[in-house]
């Protein structure tokens, strides 16, 4: 396993590194600790509120200030941080489907879908061509050609990782020049990032199944492929199940055990645990479950009047933003940013494939099935801001790429750090640059409010 960046600090003497950070960490009473990090949630709080005056995204702002305070030493081993990852995304996927309201996409739910599933995957064959050819084989520069490429698995994990857009951050800039957004690009902007999520998840394992087989020996490729698709459907097909038989399972609960409104949070979140858990024992994938279970408890009806999708989304939402917060609150602490400079020319380049060329020609190529005008089209391709799903999957770069076969195990765990450190940069240039540009843009392609959009 690739250790985490910049978790450890060489100390001088025979004491580990590992041995100096917990008698460092002993040393610290523990209300210092509650102190401290009381100290930071409520710093993240006012750097949300500077970031979004500015124009940036606010967990943007929450992520430079974790790199600002960036603890050298953190009792945190790699497990504990995967747990925390496989809590938070499940959590993530949970509110995006409470999110996928089918009502107020009315009239372009086939193109929502064909751009939140379609969109991802062509953003993600095209973003992993770009870092083949733009990057490296250590991911420490920029090599152009197919000289020194980088692993193709190692590239289309990066781009898979990337393919998920996050409503929260877009959302929370749009709301600057909301009168020159038409109300329909809002929604399908966020019905497409929510339902991009799973997409890039699934995407995500299709690659790493892929370039795992592809890797074998040449007299077992059929069958090495066949089971991975094997296990790939099982996995998608007992998530959809299960999700659905909770989905109906939480409406039985709601009606039946639900008397006050504020009772909707202890349902919702043992809901989704409950069912993550059981489809990871029945063989199916839990991050697919909690998905299609939270679109199911957004669209059906409750005999409650005032418990709708809405009252439940409001009851989670502190807890979303909350898991937002934390993933990019750690990445920042943990990070080193001197760990990032070999691989900031590979991070930039990434990143502008990613604006420029794959995001672009994703929503364009669809451009004949949409039912809207060129400029909206061109609103909605500069709109794809990157969040916390991305950085969460990094995880899962990180620990895929030194079990890709054929990989010089030399260079395993460099690439891997580097291939992680590659989506840090992306994630942070794409939020950076779309979330100050966004604005201006807006304006300038849609100028003054249009009477129709208020309708």
């Amino acid at each position: 396993m690739p250790p985490l960046p910049n978790l450890l600090i060489p100390i001088a003497g025979s004491v580990t590194p590992l041995e100096a950070a917990e008698a460092s960490l002993e040393a610290v009473p523990l209300e210092a600790r509650v102190l401290f990090i009381g100290v930071v949630f409520l710093g993240t709080l006012i750097v949300s509120r500077f970031s979004i005056r500015i124009g940036i995204p606010a967990i943007l702002g929450v992520l430079a200030l974790g790199l600002v305070i960036n603890i050298h030493i953190l009792d945190v081993s790699h497990e504990e941080v995967e747990s925390i990852h496989t809590f938070a995304l499940a959590l993530l996927l949970f509110y995006a489907g409470l999110k996928t309201d089918l009502q107020s996409i009315r009239g372009f739910l086939e193109y929502g879908l064909l751009l939140a599933v379609g969109g991802v995957a062509i953003s993600t064959a095209l973003l992993g061509a770009a870092i083949v050819w733009l990057s490296s084989s250590t991911g420490t520069g920029l090599a152009p050609g197919l000289s020194d490429i980088m692993p193709l698995g190692a590239a289309f994990l990066i781009a898979a990782c990337l393919g998920s857009t996050d409503a929260g951050a877009t959302l929370s800039v749009l709301r600057q020049v909301q009168r020159q957004v038409p109300e329909r690009v809002r929604h399908l902007l966020e019905f497409e990032s929510s339902v991009n999520d799973p997409s890039a998840l699934i995407i995500f394992n299709i690659c790493l199944g892929v370039f795992t087989v592809t890797s074998g020996p040449p007299d077992s490729w059929h069958s090495l492929a066949l089971s991975a698709t094997s296990n790939l459907l099982q996995k998608l097909g007992s998530g959809l199940l299960v999700g659905v038989g909770f989905g109906y399972l939480a409406k039985l609960v709601i009606d039946r055990f639900v008397i006050d409104k504020e009772q909707l949070l202890i349902v919702a979140m043992s809901i989704a645990f409950v069912d993550y858990g059981c489809s990871h024992f029945l063989g199916g994938s839990g991050f697919v479950s909690v998905y299609v279970t939270g679109v199911f408890m957004a669209n059906l009806h409750y005999h409650d009047e005032q418990i709708n999708h809405q009252s439940i989304q409001e009851v989670l939402l502190p807890f979303n933003t909350m898991t937002e917060i934390s993933i990019f609150l750690l990445f920042g602490l943990l990070v080193n940013p001197a760990d990032l400079v070999p691989s900031l020319p590979a991070g930039v380049a990434a990143a502008a494939a990613l604006m420029l060329l794959a995001r672009p020609l994703s929503v364009f190529c669809f451009q004949r099935f949409s039912p809207f005008n060129l400029r909206e089209s061109s609103l909605v391709a500069w709109c794809g801001l990157r969040g916390a799903v991305p950085l969460a999957l990094s995880f899962n770069v990180a620990n895929a790429i030194p079990n890709l076969k054929g990989l010089d195990p030399d260079l395993a765990i460099q690439l891997a750090q580097n291939c992680q450190s590659i989506v840090f940069i992306a994630v942070i240039l794409n939020l950076l640059l779309q979330g100050l540009t966004l604005p201006p843009i807006c304006r300038w392609l849609n100028g003054p409010p249009r009477p129709e959009w208020s309708s």
